[in-house]
């Protein structure tokens, strides 16, 4: 037996969980119609089969018509979803994976514009900024309605064979109900009788455990994840958010508590609650212990604990009974197995990027920024198997895309020989780890590294390669993965006048005092640029001709820019383009003049400053790969149909051909992280 407190059997109820990880209700966005079909039960199946304790899916599952899912919820609403959920849960249960689901009202959080059109409904009017709804204030036959919709709901999941439900109560409606920032209902009438006092506020819900519980009994398991603090002003407080926790012990019918702190209204909230890379790690931890220790109740707690040593001591020190690692699992689904085998080294780690999670609040699917094979289960693999015939591999390029490709390779048993032009690994990740608090990112160059390093691949690095180089490896197969450079030739005239956000973030370019950022590209490189200028105290305007800024960056990654920059001395410009730029020289020194213009009129205006940073994606450095090209046996080219079917590339459209070539990343064309590394994964799977 190990004596890891992580692989400690828990009892809930009656219910066995083989250890204390668990994966907390989410929402991938995987759901086919609003029924979690093969992509969705593959998803789960792959980490119940690596050995977590607990899966819960949806995040959350929408109980009622007006409820509309809006990031592609399952809808536990249809009677056609009980067998796609018994085939999620018939799937993990070989496993010994118990399975639950997140049911809810997303109340005000979602839009009337989406399913039936429908009237969002709230126990008052008050919008939420996310979303922008203004709702409808219940009505008693409101009430009525959605309480049997809840146990409808229950009742469909029981009959799918689930091990249990949880109640969502943060943000969506039950929350609602709870917070005296969203709860209008008070007076004489039905209505008031939810409003008011805590213990009216709470009667919605506690009428929907009694409801549930009249439909599916006493030993199914049902629980609630729910905000034990707002922290807002007039919100929930922790002392209201104790006693909550306590009135629901009291009912008698909630089976575990599954605590966060904060709201989820804003994507400022949001990301207090979810916290991202350079936030502090399980921030709402020990506030989880004080519900445990005040309720005495079994007690479930998630959020940015994506190390094995902050979740062992979660519940090493009782703060938890089991402890939620969700992103990590994105990240490395093979995590619980790994921890069992002592290889904690070779978990594959959370970086915090958020990247699956900002897709998803965008209207796409969760994807993890460095594992390519999550949420593709059924087209990308986990664990790589050998290839038959052992090749020889050169790979140009040690940035997330080379490296990924060494990986795959030499895990398939090949050859693989790096070139890097640079003194170390990381291209431009290790150049976006410049900033502190995205210093993360460097973990998938430095896990990436550690696996090539034990897998045998030949690294050279300061070696700018050239075609006889290469050649003269002998190759089997040559990838170019060597990125690309800072494309600035954006303008009718003046480019040589302006300098990169690359060079401000590499530091070879010292930051003016009165600065514009254009930003066409509206990726990470822009903010990063225009955060590292403004806190040397300089004037910064980050201009777009664009109607939003960074809509790359995404939600939750773009709050820990806002309050960097909105600290400082910085200004938001949209929709004006720059035309050009000018050098003039005054008494005071040089000036830049801008000529600014706009897509939407012929309106033009003169602007000063003294530094031009222009941020516009990658060229691709791709002069290796055509010197190549005419040496290879496939001419550089790609059997797409191959490609996206999972076979090996046998193209031979040059006989005279000595290996095969291709590239990928940004040597291809400027993309991101993810893009890099799927290239890679996509194609040297099968080679």
């Amino acid at each position: 037996m190990s004596q890891d407190p992580l692989l400690q059997p828990f009892t809930l109820k009656h219910l066995r969980l083989k250890n204390r990880i668990m994966i907390t209700s989410h929402e991938p966005a995987y759901p086919e119609d609003g029924m979690p079909k093969a992509r969705y039960r593959a998803y789960h199946q792959e980490r119940a089969k690596a050995g977590v304790a607990l899966t819960m899916t949806a995040g959350s599952a929408s109980v009622s018509r007006d409820s509309p899912p809006v990031f592609n919820n399952i809808l536990a609403y249809k009677d056609e979803v009980v067998p796609w959920m018994r085939q999620v849960a018939d799937a993990c249960h070989e496993h010994e994976c118990a399975v639950m689901i997140q049911l809810t009202h997303l109340g005000r959080r979602t839009g009337w514009n989406k399913g039936d059109w429908l009237p969002v409904v709230s126990p008052s009017h008050r919008r939420e900024a996310s979303h922008r709804a203004f709702p409808k204030q219940m009505e008693g036959w409101d009430i009525e309605r959605i309480i049997v919709d809840y146990a409808d709901a229950a009742e469909r999941m029981q009959a799918a064979g689930l091990d249990g439900i949880e109640l969502q109560a943060y943000g969506h409606l039950m929350d609602q109900f709870w917070s005296p920032l969203t709860n209008t209902l008070e007076g004489n009438s039905l209505e008031g009788s939810y409003g008011g006092s805590l213990q009216n506020r709470l009667r919605f819900t506690t009428e929907v455990l009694a409801a549930i519980r009249q439909r599916v009994g006493d030993a199914f398991i049902v629980g609630v994840r729910y905000t034990a603090d707002e922290t807002l002003a007039g919100g929930i407080s922790a002392v209201e958010g104790i006693e909550i926790s306590k009135l629901l012990r009291d009912t008698g019918q909630v089976d575990f508590l599954n605590v966060i702190r904060g709201h989820i209204d804003t994507d400022a909230g949001l990301t207090d609650v979810i916290p991202v890379q350079g936030m502090p790690s399980a921030p709402h931890l020990n506030f989880a212990g004080a519900v445990r220790k005040a309720t005495g109740m079994p007690t479930f707690h998630a959020a940015r604990i994506n190390d094995v040593a902050t979740a062992r001591h979660a519940v090493a020190a009782g703060l938890v009974d089991m402890v939620g690692m969700t992103r990590a699992h994105m990240a490395d689904p093979h995590l619980v197995r790994k921890i069992i085998q002592g290889r904690e080294t070779d978990i594959r780690p959370c970086v915090g990027a958020t990247y699956c999670l900002d897709r998803i609040y965008q209207g796409g699917d969760a994807l993890c920024i460095h594992n390519a094979a999550t949420g593709r289960e059924l087209s990308m693999p986990h664990e790589i198997t050998p290839a038959s015939t052992p090749r020889n591999l050169v790979i140009i390029g040690a940035g997330p895309a080379g490296l990924e490709a060494a990986r795959v390779a030499a895990e398939r048993g090949h050859k693989v020989t790096l070139l890097e032009a640079a003194p170390e690994p990381g291209g431009q990740v290790r150049l976006c780890a410049q900033n502190p608090r995205r210093r993360e990112m460097l973990a998938i160059i430095d896990w990436r590294m550690a696996q090539c390093t034990a897998l045998g691949v030949t690294f050279h690095f300061n070696v700018l390669a050239e075609a006889a180089d290469v050649i003269a490896l002998n190759p089997d197969v040559v990838i170019i993965a060597t990125g690309g450079l800072p494309d600035t030739e954006v303008l009718a005239s003046g480019n040589e006048l302006v300098v990169s956000s690359w060079d401000i973030i590499s530091g070879d370019v010292k930051p003016g005092q009165n600065v514009l950022v254009y930003d066409d590209a509206g990726d990470h490189v822009g903010l990063q640029a225009a955060e590292q200028i403004a806190a040397t105290g300089a004037r910064v305007e980050i201009m777009t001709p664009d109607r939003s800024f960074a809509p790359e960056v995404m939600a939750m990654n773009l709050v820990p820019y806002m309050r960097a920059l909105q600290a400082k001395e910085v200004t938001f410009t949209v929709t004006y383009r720059l035309l050009s730029v000018t050098r003039t020289d005054t008494r005071a020194g040089a000036e830049l003049c801008a000529s600014i213009g706009t897509d939407y009129s012929e309106l033009r205006q003169q602007r000063s400053f003294d530094q031009i940073v222009i941020n516009h994606g990658t060229l691709p450095l791709e002069d290796l790969y055509f010197e190549l090209r005419p040496h290879s046996s496939n001419l550089g080219a790609v059997d797409q149909e191959a490609l996206l079917a999972g076979r090996q590339q046998t193209r031979n459209d040059n006989p005279d051909g000595r290996f095969q070539l291709f590239r990928i990343g940004d040597a291809v064309s400027s993309r991101n992280t993810h893009a890099a590394i799927y290239d890679a994964l996509r194609l040297v799977k099968d080679i």
